[in-house]
């Protein structure tokens, strides 16, 4: 009896390794997942790198001058320059092995769930970071003499009283202009948990009212914009924890702030900077040793807050 010809459905052009498009496949349903669950990392400023671990992030202060007198030379005034470096972490992975055995006995396929729970893990602690780095900005002093530092604006009630949290929006952003930076022509944003965004989803009179140019739909539970700031929404975000030295083993202590009374955060891309030594990536190898499969999802990137007064939080105390 003559053997069967078998299909290889992992082979490329059937040729070469057995697995080469199945590792494809997981590797999109892994940054697809990815994608999905972060909100945070188009919004500030990133870098990549191809080798080294830092990068530095050039901050141009504002120039000055003055009137001048008929037949003074003209010599130039000098124009104060600062620069934040940003070190990439240590990897973080987030790994699976799927034994053979159990495999074999399963009556449904788990490879692709199991890529897109690496993929969501990596996500949900980018974002994670990110939210305190954020935060940090708040808190952090200004890079040059009278340019101002981070603001935290306190209201007892952003927590409770939608049209209170709007307004905390509308002095963020006033904050930031009065800070001399171009909130009308650069992108500004609002993050939040769900908690506070479906508050102020739910508050018609003010948010969403078309006769006040609303932004939004109250029967589809949209919300754009409050005041020219786009107001987003993720579980991913610290706000309202104290991470200070009690995070999980999966966080860096670098990243530690208390936010307890924190609801949200207004911010630009300058608040925090980014650098990618790795990006992510999912690795699949068989070990013949252990007859099974290892899944690792993979990245190394860092973050620190870049220009302060970039960023404003609303707290509750």
């Amino acid at each position: 009896m003559a053997n069967a010809t078998v299909s290889r459905l992992g082979q490329v052009k059937a040729a070469g390794s057995e697995f080469a498009l199945f590792l494809q496949q997981f590797g999109g349903e892994t940054l697809t997942s990815f994608n999905a669950n972060t909100i945070l990392k188009p919004l500030l400023r990133w870098r990549n790198i191809s080798n080294g671990r830092t990068a530095s992030f050039p901050v141009i202060h504002n120039a000055s001058g003055g009137y001048h007198t008929p037949g003074e030379e003209i010599v130039g005034n000098a124009i104060q320059h600062n620069e934040l470096t940003v070190t990439a972490d240590d990897l973080l992975i987030s790994d699976v092995f799927i034994a053979n055995i159990d495999e074999a006995m399963n009556h449904y396929e788990v490879r692709a769930p199991y890529s897109e729970k690496l993929g969501a893990f990596l996500g949900e602690s980018l974002d994670k970071n990110l939210s305190r780095c954020i935060y940090r900005a708040t808190a952090a002093a200004e890079l040059f003499a009278g340019d101002g530092g981070g603001t935290q604006l306190t209201n007892a009630n952003y927590d409770t009283v939608a049209t209170t949290l709007a307004g905390g929006i509308y002095d963020a952003k006033r904050t930031m202009e009065e800070a001399k930076l171009p909130v009308d022509s650069t992108p500004v944003y609002a993050a939040f948990q769900p908690l506070e965004w479906y508050m102020l989803a739910q508050e018609d009179t003010l948010v969403l009212n078309k006769d006040v140019d609303g932004d939004g739909s109250y029967s589809k539970g949209t919300l754009n914009m409050i005041g020219g700031v786009k107001v987003l929404k993720s579980n991913n975000l610290r706000w309202g924890n104290n991470d200070a030295n009690v995070g999980p083993t999966t966080d860096l202590t670098k990243y530690d702030a208390d936010m307890s009374n924190t609801v949200g955060c207004v911010f630009t891309q300058d608040a925090v900077a980014s650098v990618q030594l790795l990006g992510l990536a999912l690795e699949s190898d068989y070990d013949i040793r252990r007859q099974g499969t290892l899944m690792v999802g993979k990245y190394a990137i860092g973050h620190s807050e870049f220009l302060p007064k970039a960023a404003v939080a609303l707290n509750t105390a």
